[in-house]
Formats: C-alpha cells, structure tokens, sequence
C-alpha cells in the first residue's frame, strides 16, 4: 500500500505542505505565478493519493526539467528556439505534462483497479515527459541535423515531429533518470518494472514525434499540450497493458 498514515490526515498534511511550499517558491523561476498556483493544486492532489513519494516525484520531474530548458537557454534565444516567458512554465504546461499521472493518482486514491498497475502507468508518464523534454531542449540546442521522423528528410531544428541523434540520446537519458526516481521512490511496487516504464517512456516520446509530424501542423487543435497529453497517456497505457501480462 503506498498511504502510510490516515487518510484524512494525508489530505491536511497535502494542504498544508503544498500551501507552505508554494508561498515559498513564488519567486523561484520555474513557473509563471499562475503556474505555481496550479503547482500547488496538483502537488495537494499528489500527495493526498499518493503521499509524499507521489508528490517528491513530480518535483524531481520539474527541477529537471527545468534545468534542462536553461540549458544553452541564452543560444536558444537567440535562434528563436526557446521556451517563452524566460522558460517558465504556466498552467496548460502544467497540465499538459501532469493530467495524465494526476488521473491515474486520483484512481489509486480511490482505491479503483490495481494500486500498481495504476502505478507503472503513472511512472511512465512522467518517463515520457521528461524524456520529450530532454530531447526536446538538448535536440534544439546541440542537434547537429535534425529530420522529420516520419520521412528522414532534413528540416529546420524545433520543427514539429523532427529528431536528431543527439536529442533521441538525451530522450533517453530524460527517460532513465525520471524511471530511476520512480523506482527509488516506489521501490516495492515498481522494482519489477524497471525497462518497461523507461522503454515505455522513450518509446512515447518517438511516437509523439510521429503525432507532431503527421498532425499537428494540419489541425490547429493539437496545441504542444495536447499532444503532450496525447503522449504520456500513451506511455501509460502501453506500459500497464504491459504490465499486466507480467503480473
């Protein structure tokens, strides 16, 4: 079982940590100050379904991440390839990166199908986010030649669905490091499943990149969000379909 004190009191404790937290690091410059309150919203979420393993492991996902969009951030600016408002992330990055893992959190909450089938889902999704935006911030920055995946073809670095050698790599570093976290965090539940969340987690990240390719610059709805959404929940769903022929 992942709770390990009363329900009612991991809810307070979710509050009141969440509320003292997010007070604190208004001025930090990971996210817009809309985004910390949304921040703070799921991180309640987390850690009340969860506890503090649930919670710690989506701020892990967000010092990374965060520290690999300021990565070159200076270079990236100037070719027009960088994370707006200075790389701090809002509401609907947020969400875009979360909705999926903060779904499945709610359902182990309330106790709905299996805790850790439900668990390797929510490992994945997070595998794949911080594998997308590995790849994503190290490709765009040090990618020497950058192709559409779904022709090969050459194209210009932050094209929708294009990959380069440099930024599949660091996908997969993204997607090591955040199913480390995991598995460390969830250990008893997870130990089992190590290469499926990280495979899972690189594996969505190429498919996204097919989604961008084939999509996104055909239907104005698939914003970046909603293909990031698209794409963590793929993550899951492969990983626990997976899973549960191991189980």
């Amino acid at each position: 079982m992942i709770l390990s004190m009363p329900l009612e009191a991991q809810w307070i404790w979710a509050v009141f940590i969440n509320a003292i937290l997010v007070t604190l690091a208004q001025r930090l410059p990971l996210l817009t100050r809309s985004g910390w309150f949304h921040a703070g919203a799921l991180g309640t979420i987390l850690w009340g379904c969860l506890g503090w393993q649930g919670w710690l492991s989506v701020v892990v996902y967000l010092l990374l991440g965060s520290l690999v969009t300021r990565l070159g951030f200076e270079r990236k600016q100037e070719t027009g390839l960088a994370e707006g408002r200075g790389g701090r992330r809002g509401p609907e990055n947020l969400w875009g990166s979360a909705a999926t893992g903060a779904f499945l959190a709610i359902l182990i909450g309330l106790k709905f199908g299996s805790e850790r089938l439900l668990l390797v889902g929510f490992a994945a999704s997070f595998a794949a986010k911080l594998a997308d935006t590995f790849g994503s911030e190290i490709g765009k920055r040090w990618g020497s030649r950058t192709f559409l995946i779904t022709s090969w073809k050459p194209v210009p670095a932050g094209t929708d669905g294009a990959i380069s050698v440099e930024g599949t790599l660091a996908s997969a570093l993204g997607s090591f490091l955040m199913t480390l976290a995991m598995v460390g965090l969830f250990y008893d539940l997870l130990n089992q499943f190590v290469f499926l969340i990280f495979a899972a987690g690189l594996f969505a990240t190429l498919f996204e990149s097919f989604v961008g390719a084939l999509f996104q610059q055909r239907l104005s709805l698939l914003t970046n969000e909603i293909v990031n959404g698209i794409q963590t929940g793929f993550a899951a769903l492969v990983a626990m379909l997976i899973a549960a022929q191991l189980l």
